[in-house]
């Protein structure tokens, strides 16, 4: 009876041993981390792109972005009922504050009338000067600009009453000759060096022969912009013809970059006169452009030296020729 009691027990103690090696694993001491059931992936992996292709997804995403920004949009405003932050697009009287309505961009000949109204409701002289202020649009493609730049034009009814003075500067004296023959006030070589440093000789133009010009350095400070350059047109072997041009002829240039403000006539010559010069001018800055970029005029302003500043439409002004070449 003992022996049996021992045998079952022992058959027991067998079957429980058994029980717990197949439930889970034996603890010997050594600490075992439980098993982590990892998140199943619902997504597809991402592609790894080449980094040429990245360069040119970057690229066309730029080139959107500056397409997105040169289309602008262009919003028609006549059909509202008044311009934003203004009273309303034209004032019902001749009398009204300014900075309630929209500026008023006259035609070229209004603009001249306007000025010669002003001067009988001013009471102010007569003979007084006219100035245009042209803002122009001097950018290029791959952000360049147009250089600033000088020109002499021949106006078809000038509005100075003496001629300008002109020094031709070579040491061939037949040349001199020439020169003073055309009209020059001094001509010579490098012996009008110092009386030019001197103050003894002053002139509105300076001209010189091409072979010479390197002589003429000392007087680069001096002079200045007024110093002998082949962009100004007063380096030129041809003298009678260069004087021809200085002589009679009116300058203007390209101030800060972007704007030319020059007188154009007098405000007791006649309107068709003035007109004239005006048109004159504005061909001439329209042909400093490069080809096939655009207008090249952004706001045009004339006005006398008394009068109030009127802004005028100056693709009035010039031929239709001139404004297809332009656009």
């Amino acid at each position: 009876m003992a022996t049996s009691a021992r045998i079952a027990w022992k058959v027991l103690a067998g079957c429980q041993r058994h029980l717990l090696c197949a439930s889970g694993p034996a603890y010997t001491g050594v600490s075992q981390t439980a098993p982590r059931n990892l998140p199943v992936r619902t997504f597809a992996a991402v592609k790894v792109q080449k980094k040429d292709q990245k360069k040119e997804n970057v690229e066309k995403d730029a080139k959107k972005e500056k397409k997105e920004k040169k289309e602008k949009k262009v919003i028609n405003d006549t059909e509202r009922h008044k311009p934003f932050g203004k009273t309303a697009w034209t004032p019902v009287d001749d009398v009204y504050i300014m900075r309630y309505y929209p500026r008023t961009i006259h035609s070229a000949t209004d603009a001249i009338d306007m000025l010669k109204k002003f001067q009988v409701l001013d009471f102010t002289p007569l003979s007084q000067p006219i100035f245009i202020d042209l803002r122009l649009d001097m950018k290029l493609e791959k952000k360049k600009r147009v250089e600033p730049f000088v020109s002499t034009v021949h106006l078809p009814h000038p509005f100075k009453t003496e001629m300008n003075k002109v020094v031709v500067f070579t040491e061939d004296p037949n040349q001199a000759k020439v020169a003073l023959d055309s009209g020059a006030a001094f001509a010579g070589g490098i012996e009008l060096i110092q009386p030019i440093l001197d103050d003894e000789i002053s002139a509105d133009f300076y001209v010189a022969v091409p072979d010479i010009l390197s002589k003429l350095v000392p007087l680069k400070n001096k002079l200045r912009k007024k110093f002998p350059k082949s962009k100004r047109g007063t380096i030129s072997t041809s003298i009678p013809r260069t004087l021809e041009l200085f002589k009679t002829g009116h300058e203007y240039l390209v101030e800060n970059d972007c704007y030319v403000r020059t007188q154009i006539a007098m405000l007791d010559m006649p309107a068709e006169h003035i007109y004239a010069n005006l048109q004159t001018i504005l061909i001439d800055v329209c042909s400093q452009r490069p080809a096939n970029m655009g207008p090249f005029i952004e706001r045009a302003i004339i006005c006398s030296q008394t009068s109030e500043a009127i802004w005028f439409r100056s693709e009035d002004v010039l031929p239709k020729a001139e404004q297809t070449t332009e656009e």
